[in-house]
This record gives structure tokens, sequence and C-alpha cells, in this order.
């Protein structure tokens, strides 16, 4: 199922312990529009599922394109004056190219643990290592245990600053 909220969790956990250095949004952007690509591919039965932009050399370039975007929707802003919900337009580019990067980087990790059809390496290698490296319900453990703990996290440091 193409944009599970379980890459979330990690994001959480991130913003948590980095809350000025780290875009969830950017985070939770790119890992959107990666699943673009499988959800496109699932509408139109082609294979494999995670295609390019479920590689290491892919991810990246997502990360880019979302980072460019932010900066072209922050252009936009200075002259359309739009809502600024979450504060998107205080955003740093270092913390927005932060949460994409590790967003695409994370995605195709967790990916490749879960999906057989992942080549991450591709184009240079078909071989993906880290199928199955865990039992998938692990993996989902894990992700919602980050997302919890980077709920808390958030939630303990807002009460700090009130």
């Amino acid at each position: 199922m193409p944009v599970t909220p379980f890459h979330f969790g990690l994001g959480a956990a991130l913003k948590a312990a980095a809350p000025r250095r780290f875009s969830f949004l950017s985070f939770a952007a790119v890992n959107v529009f990666i699943d673009v690509e499988s959800f496109y591919n699932l509408m139109n039965a082609r294979f494999p599922v995670h295609a390019f932009f479920h590689t290491y050399l892919g991810a990246p370039l997502m990360a880019g394109a979302t980072i460019l975007l932010f900066l072209l929707a922050r252009w936009c802003s200075t002259r359309f004056y739009p809502p600024n919900p979450y504060r998107w337009q205080q955003l740093s580019l270092l913390q927005v190219t932060l949460g994409a990067l590790l967003g695409a980087l994370s995605h195709v990790v967790f990916d490749s643990i879960m999906h057989a059809d992942i080549r991450p390496l591709h184009p240079f290698s078909d071989e993906n290592v880290l199928y199955e490296i865990i039992p998938v319900i692990y993996l989902h453990v894990v992700c919602v245990f980050l997302g919890v703990l980077g709920l808390i996290g958030i939630y303990v440091r807002r009460a700090d600053e009130v």
C-alpha cells in the first residue's frame, strides 16, 4: 500500500531530537512524493512497483525536487501570501534539506526490508541485501515505537516552552 504512515515514525523521533535542525514537513513530503511512483505503477499494473525513486540514486533526486519545490513555494509566498500552517515559511534551507534527505534515504531502507521488488542499488546491482533482514512486524513495531517516542518528545519540548 503506497504512502504508509509507518515511515513518519522516524520523522517524529528526529523532530523531537532536533526540532530546530530538522523539518518533519519535508520528511513527510518526500516520503509521499516517492510513493507516488508506487501508486502510479500499481494503478497501471507496472512491475516493479518500487522502481527508480526507491533506489539510493533516485531517492536523493526526489529529495532535491522536494527542496526545490519548497524554495519555489517560499518564493511564491512572498508574492501571494498563502496560509502559513505549521510555520512552513520560516523553515530554513538546512531544516528542509535534512528532512528531505533523511526522509528519502530512510524510505529506501524501510521499503528494502519490506518489499521483494526493490532493487535499492540499481543500476549498479539488482541485489537487495536488506530484504527481510528483520520480520516486517518488527519493522512496523520499531516505526510505531519511534513515532510514539517522537510524539512524547515533541509534547515534552512544547510543555517546556510554555
